[in-house]
């Protein structure tokens, strides 16, 4: 049987990510709202009425049908605690800290955003490195996706030489650059996400 998810989205380019993630036996929809996480960058984080209002956009999701609905960006994640519904809310990222936890070495979270370190940083635990790439989300906002993905790379690639056992890309839209290590295979939120909900 297939299992029916829906993903909140602050990006569009995510939904490419997700469904290239997505295990044959799942299907995936998606919404976009950007407007939710530019709100959280212009107020330097997630704000009581920004998680509100993402609250309600992840229960508008839970709709006949669905099974489960995924929170996909990092910054917003600690707003799935006041979403209420009859089925699984997740957020993309836990599952990916459960993953890196698993991996029993040290562990370097990589972030993109500036908005994202405190809330990763607190979902990974006081054992995880959690580091911000500079520049990198501003590549991103300009549309330069190779050069952002390249300076993702680098970074955890540093991170390997360094001697971490596992690194984590901590946003979802960071996920490409996981082709473009030479030191080591980063964990990524699509891929982990979807293979603890199928």
């Amino acid at each position: 049987m297939t299992r029916r998810i829906a993903c909140l989205h602050t990006a569009a380019s995510n939904i490419a990510l997700f469904d290239a993630a997505c295990p044959p036996d799942v299907a995936l929809t998606h919404a976009v709202r950007p407007d939710l996480l530019a709100e959280a960058e212009a107020a330097g984080g997630l704000t009581p009425a920004i998680a509100a209002r993402t609250a309600a956009a992840i229960e508008a999701l839970a709709t006949p049908g669905i099974q489960a609905v995924l929170l996909t960006c990092s910054t917003l994640g600690p707003a799935l605690a006041q979403a209420r519904a009859s089925i699984p809310l997740r957020r993309a990222d836990a599952a990916l800290a459960e993953a890196a936890r698993r991996s029993g070495g040290r562990v370097v979270a990589l972030c993109a955003v500036e908005t994202t370190l405190a809330p990763t940083s607190a979902l990974f635990g006081p054992d995880c490195e959690t580091r911000l790439v500079p520049d990198a989300w501003a590549a991103f906002r300009a549309g330069d996706a190779a050069g952002y993905a390249r300076m993702i790379a680098a970074a955890a690639d540093a991170a390997f030489a360094e001697g971490a056992t596992c690194v984590a890309l901590a946003q979802a839209s960071m996920a490409p650059a996981a082709a473009l290590c030479r030191r080591g295979t980063p964990l990524t939120s699509p891929a982990a996400c979807l293979a603890a909900l199928a």
